[in-house]
Parts: C-alpha cells; sequence; structure tokens
C-alpha cells in the first residue's frame, strides 16, 4: 500500500491564534499515526508564488490521510486556524 502526504503551504497572520491550532492539530496526527517530515524551516521557492510556511505530513495510507482530515479531531483544530492565515493543502498518494 503506497504512503500518503499531506502538502501544505501556509501564511501565518495571527500568531496567537494560530499557536491554538498548533496545540490543537497533533491530537489528530497521532490517532492516524502521522509523521511530520517537513514543518517550517529552511527553504527555497524555486518557481511559482509561495508562502512563508511549508509542512509535509507523512500518512501509512492515501485513505488515513483523507481521514485525519475529516476527522473531528482535525476539523476542531482547523476551526482555531480559520482566520488566522492562509491555507493551501493538498493530499497525494505516494509513489
Amino acid at each position: 500500500m503506497a504512503k500518503a502526504y499531506w502538502i501544505a503551504h501556509v501564511t501565518v497572520s495571527d500568531p496567537d491564534q494560530y499557536k491554538h491550532y498548533a496545540d490543537a492539530a497533533p491530537e489528530a496526527f497521532k490517532k492516524y499515526n502521522a509523521r511530520m517530515l517537513a514543518r517550517g524551516g529552511q527553504h527555497s521557492q524555486m518557481e511559482g508564488t509561495g508562502k512563508a510556511r511549508n509542512v509535509v505530513i507523512e500518512f501509512d495510507s492515501y485513505q488515513d490521510a483523507i481521514d485525519c482530515f475529516n476527522s473531528d479531531e482535525y476539523q476542531a483544530a482547523r476551526a482555531k486556524r480559520l482566520g488566522a492565515g492562509e491555507a493551501d493543502i493538498v493530499i497525494v498518494e505516494g509513489v
């Protein structure tokens, strides 16, 4: 079974509000055995328009990645993030 990845590009406009999301989201990630591969840190935007923060999260399967995003735990965390910045999130199946 192929692994899957959340790839998120985020610009935080309200760090105090965003912290509430950052504190709550790990509950969902733990439930679905997610592994953080990249979270912020140094990056170089080689093409296109980027955002300040880049995140890659690995899941054991595409379905786990989808289920995590749709879970009550993640949606509760996500609600705390809304209005604290902009996020583009895509879920991709690995090869």
